[in-house]
């Protein structure tokens, strides 16, 4: 079990989300973890200490001073003791105070006092989260190393509609528990990944294209450097950023220009993933100047572009893996076994644009994964960067 032995330390603050804590400390203590929990006083006001003491078997913190038994509530033994601290829910008043580093209580003194991973789960209202103070103050967090679970979008305790949600705690579980995964390492991998849509242009203003955002892509260039692979990234069109000193990134615009690219990195390339939305077509000739409009149709004759999966596989080697991502709207399923043969990849990464959460400009997927050697495998919807990890590892136990 990933998390047996584990030591987990929550901090609660006062946040009507502090209901879901309960059912996250009996998901953790089933899996093995120890649990301590070091509360606000804001906190004790939605979710009891004995309720908190109960599920996990171990005395509640709250103040420095514990007057019941006249002795010190040490932050310094609390911040030393856990593995990983989880602050959840985090209240906007909490987060602002994280961000300053102000230490007033005992959770917030702690907190500076750990030496171990610390992840934060914000939950508020709609408009508190939104507000540039809330988003510069998570932004803040991060660049102190804070890993941030996201909160969802749904129903809110105002009655509103929208982002500001705590994550589930079965997602949570997950989250905490995939930390302590081994890691499937690919030191001395070099490893090649496509990302974003391309730009087929028609004369200097328009173009054929599509809505990859390229998330999915750069989620995977991350992931792979995080596991020490020497990362090309082949990226179109897109506005993200991604700083790695492993990942050595080329931007393209239209489909030749990453057809040529892929090609000349592929050659030594020990894995392939191909998650960039190439164009299928594009215009058999270009204006130089700008089309005028006018009261007649224009007719745009269009040819394929060239095929980049194709081409790679042809000179693919028996020690190169490919993998090839298939985005459908029917017949999902036989569409990409049929794309994994005709391709001659070993991996085909299936996606639906049925799935309102999975496709373009989502920051969450979900994926069935596809093999040559006959695999299947269904996953949930989760976030890319989630989406990412999975892909990795199953590329890694298939063989590289």
């Amino acid at each position: 079990m990933l998390l047996k032995g584990r030591r987990i330390l929550i901090g609660i603050t006062g946040s009507i989300a502090a209901y879901k804590i309960p059912l996250l400390i009996r998901l953790l203590k089933k899996s093995g973890a120890e649990v301590k929990v070091v509360m606000t006083e804001a906190a004790t006001d939605f979710v009891t200490p004995l309720t908190i003491s109960t599920l996990s078997e171990s005395p509640v913190y709250i103040d420095p001073f514990d007057k019941r038994t006249g002795s010190w509530n040490s932050h310094i033994d609390l911040g030393h003791w856990a593995d990983l601290f989880l602050i959840a829910p985090v209240s906007a008043n909490t987060l602002g105070k994280m961000a300053i580093g102000l230490a007033d209580n005992l959770l917030l003194t702690t907190c500076l006092a750990s030496r171990c991973p610390v992840f934060f789960a914000p939950a508020m209202d709609l408009d508190m989260y939104k507000h540039p103070a809330t988003l510069r103050n998570i932004e803040i967090l991060k660049t102190y190393g804070y890993r941030l679970i996201e909160p969802k979008e749904g129903e809110l305790a105002s009655g509103l509609c929208g982002a500001g949600r705590m994550e589930e705690p079965e997602e949570i579980h997950r989250i905490i528990a995939d930390y302590f995964k081994p890691v499937r390492d690919f030191q001395g991998k070099k490893v090649l990944i496509t990302a974003g849509p391309t730009f087929e242009n028609i004369d200097p203003v328009r173009f054929i294209g599509n809505y990859s955002s390229g998330k999915m892509g750069f989620a995977l260039a991350a992931e792979m450097a995080k596991r020490n692979a020497d990362v090309t990234l082949v990226t179109g069109p897109v506005s993200l950023s991604l700083t790695a000193p492993n990942v050595n990134r080329f931007d393209v615009v239209s489909s030749d220009e990453m057809y040529e690219k892929c090609i000349e990195f592929g050659r030594n390339a020990d894995i392939i993933i191909m998650a960039a939305a190439v164009s299928d077509f594009m215009p058999e000739a270009t204006s130089n100047s700008k089309i005028k409009k006018s009261n007649q149709n224009m007719h745009l004759e269009l040819r394929p572009t060239r095929d980049i999966l194709s081409a790679l596989a042809v000179s693919k080697t028996p020690q190169q893996t490919i993998v090839g991502f298939a985005l459908e709207t029917d017949d999902e399923l036989a569409n990409a076994q049929k794309k994994l043969q005709n391709k001659n990849a070993d991996i085909i990464v299936l996606n639906s644009l049925k799935d309102p959460d999975s496709g373009f400009r989502t920051d969450t997927n979900k994926i069935t994964i596809i093999d040559r050697k006959g695999g299947i495998r269904e996953f949930d919807v989760k976030l890319k960067s989630a989406v990412a990890a999975d892909i990795a590892d199953y590329v890694f136990d298939f063989g590289v």
